[in-house]
């Protein structure tokens, strides 16, 4: 057996397999199924200061290659998340992320106290929410706004502080030197991309909010040369994401310079599929001689 473990931001991750956020719920869903105490790591439903209640109208529509979804970031809020849903994630013996959005610095900068003094390991900070104080440009669009959101947060954020950087960024590796310069320990990449669905008998859109996040399979060759492009332009590592299905997908990014991965919309598609990605990331490393997975972290 190749040795998977993985150290990231001061934890040790069992394996490089994460269940990304938006997919997984906070795991307690998934565990009627399997033990998700076998995966490296679950990144928590993406969470705001305050509960919301989600977008109105269809949120989910499935591409030939991949997911659509305007969910509007449906969840219980911080201060729930904090008193029940940490609680049930303790449970899985695995590492906790709690990926965090917000519509003002201040949310951000009120949702980091909060979790501060949480069980959280690592916060994953979601720049690609839309800003309400600059028109609703998201935040990780242009690298100086990114870097003045992350240095704010950075100075009064006492846990290991990862960013989400959307793919929609100006120049992605400007981005990610910025949010290294102002302070981010780690990136993660990408978020989902804009896209559009059209209703031709309705002739309407599909969604209410018009555009809506594309994820899954169609994703997966632009962001894997979005994470080469990041991972080659900064020094702190990288978690990698888009349209993961498999270990020969994660190997992938892991071989492009993600230290770990995280796998979203492949769960709908089969509950299980973590136990498969680290399953097959194992039979590769053994046809091919790896002892320790760090030897093709960002080979490429």
């Amino acid at each position: 057996m190749a040795d998977l473990r993985v150290d990231f931001l001061g934890k040790t991750f069992k394996n490089p397999v994460v269940a990304a956020s938006g997919t997984f719920g906070f795991g307690e869903e998934y565990n009627e199924i399997y033990d998700v105490g076998l995966i490296g790591g679950i990144c928590s439903k993406g969470l705001t200061l305050q509960s919301k209640q989600g977008n109105d109208g269809i949120r989910l529509w499935e591409t030939p290659m991949g997911l659509m979804n305007s969910i509007g970031l449906q969840n219980p809020g911080v201060d729930s998340f904090i008193s029940r849903e940490i609680h049930i994630m303790k449970q899985f013996n695995t590492i906790i992320i709690a990926n965090l959005g917000g519509n003002t610095l201040e949310d951000y900068l009120s949702g980091v106290m909060l979790l501060n003094d949480s069980d959280v390991d690592i916060i994953e900070l979601n720049i690609s929410c839309p800003n309400v104080k600059a028109g609703g440009m998201a935040f990780g669009i242009k690298a100086d706004i990114a870097y003045s959101t992350v240095k704010s947060v950075r100075e009064i954020c006492r846990k290991p502080l990862m960013v989400k950087l959307s793919p929609n960024a100006e120049n992605i590796s400007e981005m990610a030197v910025a949010c290294e310069e102002a302070g981010a320990e780690s990136l993660s990449l990408i978020n989902t991309i804009n896209a559009m669905a059209i209703d031709i008998y309705g002739r309407k859109p599909v969604f209410n909010n018009l555009y809506a996040g594309l994820s899954g399979p169609a994703i997966k060759p632009i962001a894997l040369r979005m994470v080469h492009q990041a991972a080659k332009a900064v020094k702190i590592p990288i978690c990698g994401m888009g349209g993961i299905s498999s270990g020969w997908d994660a190997i992938e990014f892991i071989m492009a310079g993600a230290s770990i991965i995280q796998v979203g919309t492949a769960n709908f598609v089969k509950a299980d599929i973590c136990l498969d990605i680290i399953r097959e990331i194992d039979e590769f490393m053994d046809s091919q001689g790896v002892k320790d997975i760090k030897e093709i972290t960002g080979i490429v």
